[in-house]
């Protein structure tokens, strides 16, 4: 049965002509590859998402199943993303994901109908802090990848994870306080947070 079946098995298939295999490892990953985008290509994400997965199968030489799927799978979308990015503001050269916000690339508000008005300061400064950053924090909380994946996904040395998960939530807290005065008190208030937009992502 597919359902039994490895990531890594399915893509091999899938690349192999066996389309059951592609619709199975596309629906496995499609809710967290549309969390992933919708926060940061709104108008965009289902042709992200399909443009991911058919890359994973033309770059599947670079998967070699000694570690897991995921952060091979959201390495491609992040590079997905920001070759999005620079072809759409191409005008923007000076575009860099360490440096560089989805607010500073689009400035109109988020299209994600949040729950509250704490929802939506969220929101809104998780697109205002680098995207490289908003995306440690999106993996982390929403994903739970693990650092291994997580190092694969941001193509960084396992110990760089920890610093720049550490640098995001500093950032995200700074984002929070502008306008209001007020930041989340811990990491675990901010994780909370965080965990609990996911819901609302899910949602539409």
């Amino acid at each position: 049965m597919l359902l039994a079946v490895s990531d890594e098995a399915l893509l091999r298939a899938w690349a192999g002509g066996d389309e059951a295999a592609g619709a199975m490892l596309y629906r496995r990953h499609f809710d967290a590859l549309y969390r992933f985008f919708r926060t940061k290509a709104p108008d965009a994400y289902e042709d992200l998402i399909q443009t991911t997965m058919l890359e994973c199968v033309r770059s599947k030489d670079r998967f070699r199943g000694d570690a897991p799927f995921r952060g091979f799978l959201f390495g491609v979308a992040r590079n997905t993303l920001l070759h999005h990015f620079r072809s759409r503001f191409r005008d923007r050269l000076d575009f860099d994901a360490s440096r560089s916000s989805v607010a500073d690339l689009d400035p109109r508000p988020s299209t994600i109908a949040a729950r509250n008005a704490e929802q939506t300061r969220l929101l809104e400064a998780m697109r205002r802090i680098p995207v490289d950053l908003q995306i440690v924090i999106e993996l982390h909380y929403w994903e739970e990848l693990s650092t291994r994946e997580l190092s694969d996904a941001l193509e960084v040395p396992q110990g760089t994870v920890k610093s720049r998960l550490r640098r995001a939530r500093e950032a995200l807290r700074e984002a929070l306080a502008v306008g209001s005065g007020t930041g989340e008190a811990d990491d675990e208030r901010l994780g909370a947070s965080v965990l609990a937009l996911r819901g609302t992502i899910d949602g539409g």
